[in-house]
């Protein structure tokens, strides 16, 4: 008997189906059960296609694409049309894809194969799992979906590996999972779920050449499926005592393929009997591309953080040892860039003098040229300070440098790749750095500012000052650039507060609001009387009032606190915190404590500089803030106008304004003092209605409870006094 007519009696059709010519050849058993006449026949592949319902023509694409990519059988079940688009019956077709080179050189496919006509889906053929259509399909595609979203959000190797043990699969979950990773010529296990600590021992280092399902995956980019045990053992017989005392009836191995690579394998077992039908082996086709993309994301952001986290730690130093009779606590958040670093630094700096050095600077820019620009900038001003220059000259030499840094960068490139490269990557770029040289033993601080914010000083009631201080252009603008410097005394008990333009800017906020939702922060932290950190300075409560700074304006709250501007403008932060300790600090006495401890601020106004006045007037008002009667501190506010206005109009030299409030709140009392080098004294003279000046005395005597002229050798101070009057509810 030919095999032709045992093949027809068992109704089984032969068929081929040349996909580069897209003809289709039929014996006439598979003619017959397509629903043509019973002969042997070759048709277009138009015409075969419309035998087959829709659906199932779009089934049997990706099955044959699975089976091209694994090498496998093609199985599937098909339902068979007639020309009125009735079901004329259900089919099975078994084929094999062969690769065939065409004339011009392509590489495509040929299917050979079997139809058979079925009534019901046979008990232990793997067509009995691969139902056309139902909720079998549609649990497939939520579960594909769901795995997708999970896979795609994990962050790290760790939440890949967590998603891949938890994922749950339709009808056949594994409870055993392991991942491989590939390095040079081993093959070891970098995850594994629904294994006992240490059973991945004999798997943890193996040669890629050993008989396993796992190397075997990863030489030839191919999926090996081992239904049974029987299996396993007949294909790799060395290795099957291996995998025997786990207890798993099959497993699946599939390759980790991303970009044409193969960086692993993934390992399902199961428990349970899996005959791993096309439908099954497209789901775990499908996760294990996902899982590859997924681990090759999670390795590139983990490569990222890492070399973020090698460029911070080489970038931003140590504070370095203990300084007696001061605390420091510094704090860097970068917040702008992709790769998490910027150009914001600070440092503190041992100097030969037995001082030290606070630098805060903010190198323009967010990506890897400014955090470059930053580190070099930051060695060149470390090696001027320590050669024992002042302030002024470190600044100076710096801004030297960096125009020079720049320039030089800009002129090594070749004229031929500018075109290629953004502008803004040899772009000239400046630097903003404030430069304090402190005293331990005095606290007396000299700073110099290079177009950075102002410094700010809590002091040891709670009050928050801004320290104007003088300043010059930014670095790397103008080569020669002058920085003048600013003295003044960081008191026992007081915290210095050095920071970039990020921690107040940073949530839409400008200078005016960013600088009151800071006052607010360190305003609110003053220790109670009692408090151990009070009587114990150990440094707790400036590394809290560190935090507490950051996450104002980049926590979670931040979002409860942003400014009037529209768009929410994210900056890198740097903090630096100086305490002198005292017998309060960093907030100090409370407001209630019976021996309240002056409040003082002192300001230098230049000749050349009159526009300070106006920080001098601001500078009362925060010394100020708290006092009772608001017409006083108009009072105050103008007469030191006045005062200082004077001795710039009336001098050659510059105003000392000293201002002190002493005393409990409700009876305090504030003394402000201006010393200039005029021998000239004030005297009291009678205005004109339309004169200009010459009211000063006047103002002095209608608004101060006292005030006077003290002669103090080559020059004089001009003082006045209010007391506070504190406003009580009327009687009535």
């Amino acid at each position: 008997m030919r095999t032709e007519d045992v093949l027809a009696a068992i109704a089984t059709g032969l068929w081929r189906w040349d996909n580069a010519s897209g003809t289709v050849s039929l014996d006439s058993e598979a003619a017959r059960l397509l629903g043509l006449p019973a002969e042997p026949t070759e048709l277009a592949e138009v015409a075969v296609r419309s035998r087959f319902h829709p659906v199932d023509w779009n089934e049997i694409n990706g099955i044959v694409n699975l089976a091209v990519a694994e090498g496998t059988l093609a199985e599937a079940r098909l339902r068979i049309m007639d020309e009125d688009g009735r079901v004329l019956r259900t089919v099975r077709s078994r084929s094999k894809p062969l690769e065939n080179r065409t004339a011009d050189g392509r590489v495509d496919y040929e299917l050979i194969g079997t139809i058979q006509e079925i009534a019901e889906p046979q008990p232990g053929t793997t067509a009995a799992h691969t139902p056309i259509t139902g909720d079998w399909r549609r649990s497939r595609e939520a579960f594909l979906l769901d795995a997708g979203r999970a896979l795609a959000e994990a962050r790290s190797t760790a939440e890949v590996l967590r998603v891949a043990a938890s994922l749950s699969m339709p009808g056949f979950s594994p409870d055993g999972l392991a991942v491989f990773g590939v390095a040079g010529d081993r093959l070891s296990v970098i995850g594994h779920h629904g294994h006992g600590p240490g059973d991945e021992g004999p798997f943890s280092d193996m040669r890629l050449d050993t008989a396993y399902p796992a190397a075997d995956v990863v030489r030839t980019g191919r999926a090996i499926y081992l239904p049974s045990p029987e299996d396993y053992k007949r294909r790799f017989p060395a290795t099957w005592p291996l995998a025997q005392r786990f207890g798993r009836t099959s497993w699946a191995f599939l390759p980790l393929i991303v970009a044409g690579r193969t960086m692993g394998a993934w390992m399902a077992a199961f428990k349970h009997p899996v005959s791993f039908s096309p439908d099954e082996r497209s789901v775990l086709t499908t996760v294990a591309r996902m899982l590859a993309q997924a681990l090759q994301r999670a390795g590139v952001a983990e490569s990222e953080r890492e070399l973020t986290t090698g460029l911070q730690r080489s970038m931003m130093p140590q504070l370095g040892p203990e300084i007696p009779g001061m605390r420091i606590a510094a704090r860097y958040v970068p917040t702008g860039g992709g790769l998490q670093v910027g150009g914001d630094w600070y440092d503190m700096i041992p100097l030969p003098s037995g001082r030290f050095a606070l630098v805060i600077g903010d190198v323009q820019g967010h990506d890897v040229r400014a955090a470059g620009l930053m580190g070099q900038l930051r060695i060149a001003v470390r090696a001027y300070a320590s050669e024992g220059h002042r302030p002024d000259a470190v600044l100076s030499r710096a801004s030297r440098f960096l125009a020079g840094l720049c320039s030089s960068q800009e002129a090594d490139a070749d004229a031929d790749e500018l075109s290629d490269l953004d502008s803004d990557l040899l772009s000239p770029r400046f630097a903003t750095c404030l430069y304090a040289e402190c005293d331990p033993r005095t606290g007396i601080l000299e700073v110099a500012r290079a177009g950075h914010p102002d410094p700010a000083i809590l002091m040891t009631d709670g009050t928050v000052l801004m320290r104007p201080t003088a300043g010059g252009l930014p670095l790397g603008i103008v080569p020669d650039t002058d920085y003048p410097t600013t003295r003044f005394t960081l008191e026992p008990g007081e915290t210095l507060m050095l920071c970039t333009d990020g921690l107040i800017e940073t949530g839409g906020h400008d200078l005016d609001t960013g600088w009151a939702r800071l006052r607010a922060i360190l305003e609110s932290e003053t220790p109670l009387p009692g408090d151990p950190e009070a009587a114990h300075p150990d440094g707790g409560h400036l590394e809290r009032l560190a935090d507490l700074l950051v996450q104002a304006v980049h926590g979670p709250s931040s979002h409860h606190t942003t400014g009037p501007l529209a768009d929410r403008r994210e900056d890198d932060i740097a903090v630096v915190l100086l305490c002198r300790e005292g017998e309060s600090r960093g907030g100090g006495t409370p407001l209630l404590h019976p021996s309240r401890p002056a409040r003082r601020t002192m300001l230098t106004v230049a000749q050349a500089e009159p526009e300070r006045i106006a920080g001098a007037r601001q500078q009362i008002r925060e010394l100020l803030h708290d006092w009772a009667d608001e017409e006083q501190l108009d009072s105050a506010v103008l007469m030191v106008s006045e005062m200082v206005t004077n001795v710039l109009m009336h001098t050659d030299g510059d105003a000392l304004l000293v201002a002190e409030a002493v005393g409990e709140l409700g009876e305090r009392r504030l003394r402000v003092e201006v010393a200039d080098g005029s021998d000239e004294l004030p005297h009291k003279r009678h205005p004109g209605e339309m004169a200009s000046s010459g009211r000063g005395v006047l103002l002095m005597e209608m608004l101060a409870d006292n005030w006077g002229v003290d002669p103090r050798g080559e020059g004089k101070t001009i003082w006045f006094e209010l007391y506070e009057q504190s406003k009580h509810p009327d009687p009535d």
